[in-house]
C-alpha cells in the first residue's frame, strides 16, 4: 500500500498546499480519502481523475471536500469534445463510487446547481453521472478491489467517520477531523499506519473536536499503530511542526512523521521512509 499526500492544509489552501487529500494505492486499487479544495489540481498532477477507483470522504467540512465538484466535472469532461478544441478522448464513462455521510445526496444536488453549464448541461450531472454516489453510516463496512474499508464514528461538530482501510499486506487508519475519543483508538487499532490529524498545538478545550501533536501521539500509543503520520496543519512554519513532532513523541516512542504536500511513501515501512517512487 501506498499513500500520495495531495494535500495536508487545515481550512482553506495555504502556502501553495491544498487542504486535505490522499491518494491510497493498493494492489488492485486506487482510492481517494477527502478532497479538499486544491485536491483536484494536485491529483490530476499524479493520475487521472478516471483512473479513481473510489472516493471516501469524512466528513461535509469544505476543507474535506470542495472539489469534489470539480472532480467529477473532470469525470465528465473526459467523453465530451469541445468545439474547436482537441479531439475528443472518447473515454467511456465509469462511475466512480463516492461514499459519503447520510445527508449527502440532497447537499450536493443544491451544489451542483449553482454553476449551470447551460451549452454542455452533461457538466450539471456530476453527481448523477460521474459519481455513483452512497451515502453510508457509521460502523458500515465495503470492499473496493482488495481493500477492505471500515467507518468509524469520531468527535467532531459535524458527523465525521474515520476511514480505516485493509489489505492483505498493510493497514492505515485515517482520522478525519476529531478530538479525543475512545474511538479514535479502536480505528488505529494496530494499524501500520495512523495518519491523524495535528490541527492544534494544545488539547481542545471546546466542542469543536480538533486534536493536538500529543493528542494524536496518545491515540497512536493506545492503539498500538506501528506508526504516526501527522496532517491538517494549520501552520507550517518549523518551530510550529517541531512542537507538534515533540508533542507527539512525548506520548508515543514509535515512527513519527510530519507528512508534506506531493510525498508519496509505503504504508507498513518500518521508518515510514519515502520511497522515491
Amino acid at each position: 500500500m501506498h499513500l500520495t499526500v495531495l494535500g495536508c492544509r487545515s481550512g482553506m489552501p495555504a502556502d501553495g498546499q491544498a487542504s486535505s487529500g490522499y491518494l491510497v494505492e493498493t494492489a488492485s486499487a486506487r482510492l481517494l480519502l477527502d478532497c479538499g479544495p486544491g485536491v483536484a489540481t494536485a491529483l490530476s498532477a499524479v493520475t487521472e481523475p478516471t483512473a479513481l477507483d473510489g472516493v471516501v470522504i469524512s466528513h461535509l467540512h469544505t476543507d474535506h471536500c470542495y472539489d469534489l465538484l470539480p472532480i467529477g466535472k473532470s469525470l465528465l469532461s473526459a467523453t465530451l469534445e469541445f468545439p474547436g478544441g482537441p479531439a475528443a478522448r472518447c473515454a467511456e464513462l465509469r462511475r466512480v463510487p463516492l461514499f459519503v455521510p447520510a445527508g449527502a445526496r440532497a447537499l450536493f444536488k443544491r451544489w451542483a446547481s449553482l454553476f449551470p453549464v447551460v451549452t454542455m448541461p452533461l457538466l450539471d450531472e456530476a453527481f448523477e453521472r460521474a459519481f455513483d454516489v452512497r451515502e453510508y453510516e457509521p460502523g458500515d463496512r465495503f470492499d473496493l478491489g482488495d481493500a477492505t474499508i471500515g467507518l468509524h464514528e469520531l468527535r467532531h461538530v459535524l458527523p465525521n467517520c474515520g476511514i480505516r482501510v485493509e489489505t492483505p499486506t498493510a493497514t492505515l487508519a485515517y482520522t478525519g477531523d476529531t478530538g479525543m475519543t475512545d474511538a479514535a483508538v479502536k480505528l488505529a487499532a494496530d494499524a501500520d499506519l495512523l495518519l491523524a490529524e495535528a490541527t492544534l498545538s494544545a488539547p481542545d478545550r471546546t466542542a469543536h473536536g480538533h486534536l493536538s501533536g500529543g493528542d494524536a501521539g496518545r491515540i497512536a500509543s493506545r492503539a498500538g499503530a506501528r506508526a504516526l503520520a501527522l496532517t491538517h496543519f494549520a501552520c507550517i512554519d518549523a518551530p510550529w511542526l517541531a512542537h507538534l513532532r515533540s508533542d507527539a513523541a512525548s506520548a508515543y516512542d514509535g515512527p513519527i512523521r510530519l507528512v508534506a504536500a506531493g510525498e508519496r511513501f509505503a504504508v507498513g515501512d518500518p521508518q515510514t521512509r519515502c520511497d522515491g517512487s
